[in-house]
């Protein structure tokens, strides 16, 4: 079958690899689309903090079954997403519920080989049912649901006000459930002006300010010089992630939804003085995809919007590339597996 593989920082390919055989408790998939996220950027520019090459890339996913348990409740042919996060369901976060930060976590596309392939064998608790959205949507729901997961953990209530910084697809997709949860205001922040204008005219998201030197006045002048309830760090950048603190309100809370390698430090006079609730919020729970899948069945989700690009897996080696030199406009780009 085809695969793209990462081989190295810089080096993507599609190669041959065996076609996977369902094993025991499995289900296999025949795999249609596929989204390139954040992740897979990050892995081919050798960033990311958590992965070995070569990697088979992919983690958002839609496919269709192809052979499953009896007792599974899967018929052939369904369109199902996946959920590559694959907990040992033993560990303490996983007895306490909570498998997205499982300690031996096996997330596909980083820790194990992914999906970005013809087929794939998971074990069925990681099989979604996606009845009623499209193939492309199904793709939507992995990288959609960590923004809705963010929102949750954040405590979010209707009438908060709230910045996202970082209006890439996993920024876009926490403004949307912010939006979804009621927030009285939701304000994208990014140093790239064509994303802002993008979410505020295809995706409804209004209020947009571009990163500078003045970021912080700006801020304050949007709010009487309290700042916000919630603050989401959505961007991964380490510059960004210790600036976040400072657009906190006093009593407020700060979720980071990004990751990155560094070191991240604050001034604690900032951060105790406002009683600052600070959130890591790491992928996400079945709960989540619920969550989106129902938002996208309700039409509550501009799915349309958010696929800006798309390509073949045999393109996407030369492709990637252009897709990361393209940032302004790229949004979410998804690949057509079969």
């Amino acid at each position: 079958m085809k695969a793209l593989v990462c081989v190295q920082p810089g080096q993507i390919r599609v190669e041959e690899r065996p076609r996977p055989v369902r094993g025991a408790g499995g289900v296999l998939l025949r795999m249609r689309r596929a989204g390139i996220c954040g992740t897979d950027y990050h892995i081919y520019g050798g960033r990311h903090p958590f992965l070995e090459y070569p990697r088979l890339i992919g983690h958002e996913l839609a496919g269709e079954v192809v052979e499953a348990p009896e007792d599974s409740g899967l018929a052939v042919g369904q369109v199902v997403t996946v959920n590559p996060y694959i907990a040992c369901g033993t560990c303490r976060a996983c007895r306490r519920g909570k498998p997205n930060c499982c300690a031996r976590i096996s997330v596909l596309g980083v820790h194990a080989d992914g999906g970005m392939c013809e087929w794939l064998s998971v074990p069925v608790g990681a099989v979604v049912d996606a009845a009623g959205l499209s193939l492309d949507q199904a793709a939507m729901v992995e990288f959609l649901a960590i923004g809705a997961h963010a929102v949750r953990r954040s405590g979010l209530s209707a009438g908060d006000e709230a910045v996202i910084v970082g209006a890439g697809p996993i920024g876009i997709a926490v403004a949307l459930f912010a939006r979804i949860a009621g927030a009285g205001r939701i304000v994208l922040v990014d140093t790239r002006g064509p994303r802002l204008a993008y979410a505020r005219d295809h995706l409804g998201l209004g209020e947009g300010v571009v990163a500078d030197d003045a970021l912080g006045e700006t801020l304050a002048a949007m709010t009487g010089g309290e700042m916000f309830d919630h603050v989401f760090d959505a961007t991964g950048n380490i510059h960004a992630m210790r600036a976040g603190l400072n657009w906190v309100a006093h009593g407020g809370t700060y979720t980071l939804v990004g990751v990155c390698k560094d070191e991240l430090v604050f001034a604690d006079p900032e951060f105790h003085k406002r009683e600052t609730t600070l959130i890591a919020s790491r992928n996400a729970l079945s709960v989540d995809f619920d969550h989106v899948i129902a938002s996208i069945r309700s039409g509550a989700i501009p799915t349309d919007a958010i696929a800006t690009h798309r390509l073949s897996l045999d393109d996407a080696p030369r492709r990637l590339p252009e897709l990361i030199a393209q940032a302004d406009s790229v949004l979410k780009a998804i690949v057509t597996i079969a």
